[in-house]
């Protein structure tokens, strides 16, 4: 809601601290007990819950009245309201983070505002809700009152110290399902419909009566306590006649809440006031007898004292949280009650099994049946006790192993990113704790997980059946872990189930049997699971050939989604409207699986998703649930994100939430695991689209979203260990059985690369193109979506109007651009139901997103007037960054940030704690927000600030992540304070154990900034994040930041082009001719001058970004306009292309200008390919002690006259024994893992230890420790369709591995197997360009003939190899 013209409202507490805000609602002051409640999703059905009467609740999850109020008058066939909790809000106020003015829901028929304004209730948004929380766990209960501006100012009033049953309660009795088979009397204190709802629709006739009703036996089978608001001792007359019904009567009693308080005081126990009391959807409760743990609703603030239970009674249920008693059972008469609610309503439905127990017994004591003891915890325990289904898969946890083998993931490709260095390196931290030895296969040399440190052993070869079986035979495991490692991993586990390998050398398989993997990936066999739990699958059909294919469209009826089974990130899939699309579909996809799934089409559903976690033991929790701000019909890893869901009612989540656990359980997954649904826009219909029976790329982003380490409690679950024994790692005292409740919104943007590639399409579909993602983390939807936007490019200032223009057909067939395209249309008015139409985005995020460009508009109308302090944080709350207002009131950012230090108006800083601050967080996982007040923690000064590389993109990727925790690592060995500031859910350095604060927030000047000034710092250290830190290196410097290491003008020097070959000339080293870009015509001259082919290179740019070799004038003119596009601020440099030069890269590490150590490595390829995208070779192999003598005194030459302080890489180009310089950037470099990993010294660690002035002896480590490493690319091209194959300046790689050998030729081999090169069988094809190169190859070719191999060859090739007598 607009808060320009709202009237103004306060929240008064009893301790004199006051929180202002606006109203919405009803105009009215109101007194009461201020109480907080963490669920995300039910307000409906808390505010209608009589519980809260006389209490004004407060909503921990910010953004409130998303999906509107249902028909408040609709009715069930009872007569009772069908959608809320009772006839009335029982609330005596509301407070909230933000409330929804346009909500958007098929349900939907009144804002929350005006079904509030209806009833009479007031409502204040615009509060900090989790400081007002804190305060509240921190205080304790608090009394408080919501004054409205203007209106009357109440006194405070302690609704505990009167009567609310009495209040809440019918005053008549009340018969509901007449003709049921058993008689239920329910005493109505304070009764929640859905209570109810369970017993009628379980047969029950069920009587009301008001709270204090002569009970009578012989009127009932069953006697059922509600809930109801207040303190238990209020209630005498329902004490003093359940005590006179225990006295005589044997008849079964049910207790909920309240009930249970009731039946416990009648039955001789004391009662407590809790401190805050438990209100929320996410209560932990332990079973006393088969120790399994539930999640539970809970809404009290009175407790019964376990301690006074009289002899004859047993505790039924313990909170595993606070301890507090959750429940009591007779140990000999059918009596029990439980402190939480079963019927749910809102939240988890876990327990509403327990209304069929008290009905069974109901029925029993209808019939006349009588006990002398019923030995009531014996039926419960047997009732709630797990008892495996003969057809559910068992996980093998009868013994804890010595030795497990984890397979990695391989190297990084569209589909299986840096996630599973995360989730690898979480596991083998959980094998370290229990003390048992890790041996890790992954050859993706830049990964954390493949450090020194981590795992015990490290193999760096292929991920592939045959290499496996060689370690196992050697390293004779006995356990392995298969779900770490992503597809790679999960497909390799499989084939050796099968081979029989695992039975052969007897390794079990940890977590997650096989045949539950199988089951989950073979989709005819996922839908036989799914229908045996009462569940479906969108219609589909699997298919083994493209005539089949087509036959099981005609049955399922077009449009169909075709994709390929056992295949990642979506590969070979599409939709298709015509057999003739689905023929040329199919046949690609066969070229990637035997089996293909032909699926009904649901494009435009929503898509919304899980992460559950189970135990060998059967308790089962869902961590995050996830809704796509796309429709169905993109690809997950292509949509944008958002967590939790939005736009989903609690009756949607939590039917979601139960078919998550039901399909989990009947597929026997032990560890963690995602389902993902197609819900329906216009109902609850729902689909199962598939479970992935691993973890992947969700469960990164779910991890860092809720700060639930999935990976680490998966691996802990797969050794046998039962969830409700381990603990919650962020409050360090409660257990890791609960479900994340989240006081803020994330949102994931995806990063695609798609520019980089020729002739490739910009269409996003079902089929997986991006490289990279990123999250934010804000307290409104809007500020943590520009948040995304500018760091998936930091070029983009958010969700910026004027980066495309507005398009039907890009908002009908989405492209990567979609986003800004959707921008630009809300920018030019168009409206939000035809965006809908176009789209099929739900209109609650339409709406958030013009919000954004109205205030634009807004800002925009203000060129000639003063930017006011109410709409500059109203901007900054919307997630502006000072760049985006200067530039749209047209000022720079930096006085943007003058006139907000002058408003005071600054970012707080939050923790991410799991549990939206119910408990104190024992880590510092943080963000910044302007949607707060009051900051989560102080700020001692001193620490290191480390930057982070943010998005992983083609260029940077997950190597700088390992430079970066390298770095933490060294600074906390050396006894420094660290804080991280990185944006990337897929990294390790994004792990908030990885130092002493973690900030998940841009990498941007204005961020840093700010953090800079709260952290007060030692200094910062920029050099191990790759281009984006030091793309901020002088604006940082200019406003006094301590950056340590190199200097600022240094890294200037070394960036800026035209700086950088202007000191070579000056210090004497050579380099290709070269010219600054002044215009055309100059570059023109110079380029016909020195001769064709020219370098086009922009300066500050990483992985060559609109770097190009222009052929002709023609090629010049194109390239140099990209170029001036990408580098505006900085110069362009047109140098002299070498043909047929060999490159070499050099890595190396300075202190204060002089050489400490260096690494030399060979490129394979011709220079002329980036690179990140070449074969390199080290120690080298190919150089001369004279060379590398030259190479050392460059490197020393170029360190002094920059004088660096720290890591650096330059690049050389070596031709007939001239070395040239091409470039030197002076931070960590791509190849820094590969060269500290194979020449078995830290070069990371080195370059920490210079930067934070530590003494360091330079060490020769050039020739390495007797084994030779190759690095390889790993590229994605089959995921492209049309890409363009050949290799140039720029880059196009999206990962690399690297394997050792004896000799380069070994290391070779098994890098490219290890990047799915599958050496030929039987023939192969050659096609060879130029006559150099056919000759160059000419004994390789005549080798590949002997050795047998069937050669075929294009027309060219053929000729020249038949005249040399090798038969093509």
């Amino acid at each position: 809601m607009s808060t320009a013209t709202q009237q103004q409202a306060t929240l008064v507490l009893e301790d004199g601290s006051s929180f202002p805000g606006f109203v919405f609602g009803a105009p009215v002051s109101f007194a009461g007990e201020v109480v907080f409640q963490t669920g995300m999703v039910g307000y409906p059905e808390a505010l209608t819950d009589p519980s809260y009467c006389g209490q004004v609740l407060v909503l921990t999850y910010p953004l409130v009245g998303n999906y509107g109020v249902p028909d408040t008058s609709a009715v069930d066939p009872m007569g009772l309201s069908k959608w809320l909790e009772s006839s009335k809000i029982w609330a005596g106020g509301l407070v909230v983070g933000e409330v929804c003015g346009e909500p958007s829901h098929w349900s939907s028929v009144s804002t929350l505002h005006q079904w509030l304004l209806g009833e009479g209730v007031p409502g204040i948004h615009g509060i900090d809700t989790r400081s007002l929380t804190k305060k509240i766990r921190e205080h304790g209960s608090l009394l408080g009152k919501i004054v409205v501006e203007g209106g009357e100012d109440p006194p405070l009033s302690d609704p505990n110290k009167v009567n609310l049953v009495d209040r809440v309660s019918i005053k008549e009795p009340r018969v509901y399902n007449p003709e049921g088979d058993v008689r239920i009397m329910a005493v109505d204190c304070g009764l929640k419909y859905n209570q109810i709802r369970c017993l009628v629709k379980r047969g029950a006739k069920v009587t009301l009566v008001p709270w204090n009703h002569v009970l009578d036996p012989a009127q009932y089978d069953g006697l059922f306590l509600s809930n109801g608001p207040g303190d238990p001792q209020m209630c005498k007359q329902t004490v003093e006649q359940l005590r006179s019904v225990l006295a005589s009567g044997t008849k079964p009693i049910f207790g909920i809440c309240l009930g249970h308080q009731l039946l416990s005081v009648a039955a001789g126990c004391s009662t407590y006031k809790m401190k805050y009391g438990n209100r929320g959807h996410n209560q932990p409760c332990v079973h006393e007898g088969t120790g399994r743990c539930f999640i539970t609703s809970q809404n009290h603030g009175f407790a019964v004292d376990a301690a006074s239970l009289p002899q004859e009674w047993a505790p039924l249920f313990t909170n595993k949280n606070d301890n507090s008693n959750e429940g009591i059972v007779h140990r000999t008469l059918p009596f029990f009650s439980v402190q939480f609610h079963p019927e749910h309503a809102a939240g988890p439905e876990d327990l509403e099994s327990l209304f069929d127990l008290f009905l069974d017994l109901a029925r029993q004591s209808g019939r006349g049946v009588t006990r002398e003891n019923w030995d009531m915890p014996s039926i419960i325990n047997s009732h709630l006790a797990y008892t495996p289904l003969p057809d559910v898969p068992q996980a093998d946890v009868g013994r804890v192993p010595n030795k497990v083998l984890i397979l990695g993931s391989g190297g990084l490709s569209i589909g299986q990113a840096g996630e599973f260095d995360y989730s690898g390196s979480q596991a083998i931290k959980a094998m370290k704790e229990e003390g048992i030895e890790s041996v890790l296969i992954n050859p993706n040399i830049a990964t954390v997980q493949t450090s020194k440190g981590l795992a015990d052993k490290v193999y760096f070869l292929p991920i592939t059946a045959s290499y496996v079986e060689q370690v196992i035979k050697s390293e004779r495991p006995d356990g392995v872990l298969l779900t770490f490692g992503g597809q790679t991993a999960l497909n390799c586990g499989v084939e050796l189930e099968r081979a029989g390998v695992w039975a052969k050398y007897g390794v079990r398989v940890l977590g997650t049997p096989v045949t539950s993997i199988v089951q989950s990936e073979d989709r005819k066999m996922f839908a036989e699971v799914v229908a045996s739990v009462g569940e479906r699958v969108a219609p589909s059909a699997a298919v083994y050939s493209v005539e089949e294919a087509l036959e099981a469209a005609e049955r399922i009826g077009y449009p169909v989604l075709a994709r390929a089974a056992y295949a990642l990130g979506g590969l070979g899939s599409g939709f298709a409207d015509t057999p003739q699309e689905l023929a040329k579909l199919a046949t690609s996809a066969f070229a990637h699986s035997n089996q293909l799934i032909i699926d009904k089409s649901l494009k435009g559903w929503k898509e919304v998703e899980y992460e559950v976690v189970r135990d060998a033991f059967d308790n089962c929790i869902t961590v995050c649930n996830m809704e796509n701000v796309d429709p169905l019909g993109i690809h997950t890893g292509e949509s944008f994100v958002v967590a939790p869901s939005q736009t989903l009612t609690n009756r949607e989540y939590n039917l979601l939430r139960s078919t998550a656990l039901a399909v989990i359980r009947r597929l026997g997954v032990v560890g963690e695991c995602n389902i993902q649904y197609a819900l329906n826009p216009t109902s609850e219909e729902y689909y199962i689209i598939e479970v992935n029976a691993r973890l992947s790329r969700s469960s990164a982003l779910a991890s860092k979203a809720t700060g639930y380490p999935l990976a680490y409690v998966a691996a802990k679950l797969a050794l046998g260990k039962a969830l409700p024994d381990l603990t919650n790692s962020v409050t360090a005292s409660t257990t890791a059985c609960f479900e994340p409740s989240l006081d803020y919104c994330v949102v994931k943007v995806p990063r695609w690369d798609l520019s980089k590639f020729n002739r490739v399409s910009t269409k996003i579909g079902s089929s997986m193109k991006s490289v990279g993602e990123v999250m934010g983390i804000g307290r409104s939807f809007e500020e943590a979506l520009q948040k995304a936007l500018r760091m998936v490019d930091e070029t983009t200032s958010g969700f910026d109007p004027y980066c495309s223009e507005a398009d039907e057909n890009e908002l009908q067939q989405p492209t990567d651009k979609r986003m800004l395209v959707l921008a630009a249309a809300l920018k030019k008015g168009w409206d939000v139901e035809q965006l809908y139409n176009l789209t099929k985005i739900d209109k609650w995020f339409l709406y958030k997103m013009k919000n954004i460009t109205d205030m634009y508009d807004k800002l925009e109308s203000l060129v000639d007037e003063e930017l006011t302090e109410a709409v500059l944080q109203r901007a900054k709350q919307l997630g502006f960054s000072d760049k985006q207002i200067g530039n749209a009131v047209q000022c720079t950012d930096l006085a943007v940030r003058a006139l907000r230090e002058k408003h005071n108006i600054m970012p707080t800083v939050k923790q991410v704690d799991t549990v939206s601050a119910e408990w104190p967080a024992a880590t510092n996982y943080l963000y910044l927000t302007y949607n707060g007040n009051t900051h989560d923690l102080a700020f001692p000064p001193g620490a290191t600030l480390v930057i982070g590389s943010g998005v992983y993109r083609i260029g940077s990727s997950v190597e700088f992540d390992w430079c970066a925790v390298q770095c933490l690592r060294t600074l906390r060995k050396l006894g420094h304070r660290t804080i991280m500031v990185n944006y990337n859910p897929e990294t390790v350095s994004t792990d908030y154990d990885m130092c002493d604060r973690l900030y998940f927030d841009e990498v941007s000047f204005e961020v840093v900034m700010d953090i800079y000034n709260l952290e007060n710092p030692k200094g910062v250290i920029l050099s191990m994040g790759g281009q984006l830190p030091n793309n901020i290196a002088l604006d940082l410097h200019r406003q006094k930041a301590r950056i340590l290491g190199t200097s600022p003008e240094s890294i200037d020097g070394a960036e800026n082009r035209f700086k950088f070959s202007r000191m070579l000339d000056r210090i004497g080293i050579s380099q290709p001719q070269w010219k600054e870009l002044t215009n055309l015509k100059s570059a023109q001259a110079f380029c016909e001058e020195v001769g064709f082919p020219c370098l086009v290179r922009p300066s500050y740019v990483l992985s060559g970004a609109a770097m190009n070799v222009a052929h002709s004038p023609q090629d010049l003119e194109t390239y140099l306009n990209q170029a001036a596009a990408v580098s505006k601020e900085h110069p362009v440099v047109i140098s002299k292309f070498i043909l047929e030069a060999k490159e070499i890269d050099v890595d190396a590490v300075a202190a204060d200008g002089e050489l400490v150590c260096m690494a030399v490595s060979e490129h394979v390829e011709n220079a002329g390919v980036h690179s990140g995208d070449a074969t390199l070779v080290t120690p080298p192999q190919d150089l001369n002690s004279e060379t590398l003598a030259k190479i050392t005194s460059i490197c020393a030459a170029i360190a002094r006259a920059l004088e660096v302080n720290g890591p650096f890489n330059m690049q050389l180009i070596a031709k007939d024994n001239h070395l040239k310089v091409i470039e030197t950037n002076l931070r960590v470099s791509r190849s820094f893992p590969f060269v500290s990993k194979t020449l078995d010294f830290d070069f990371v660690a080195c370059a920490t230890k210079v930067i934070v002035g530590e003494k360091v002896a330079a060490t020769d480590v050039l020739r390495g420790c007797g084994r030779v490493g190759v690095k390889v690319p790993q590229f994605s091209f089959s995921r492209l369709a049309g890409a363009d194959v050949m290799l140039g300046v720029e880059m196009a790689s999206t990962g690399e591995v690297a394997c050792f050998g004896e000799n380069r030729y070994e290391a070779y081999l098994k890098s490219m197997i290890s990047t799915g090169f599958v050496i030929p069988q039987r023939s192969i094809l050659l096609s060879i360009g130029s006559y150099k190169h056919k000759n160059e190859l000419l004994p390789a070719v005549r080798t590949l003939a002997q050795m047998g191999y069937k050669l075929y060859a294009s027309l060219g090739t053929a000729d020249y190899y038949s005249t040399h007598g090798i038969q093509c």
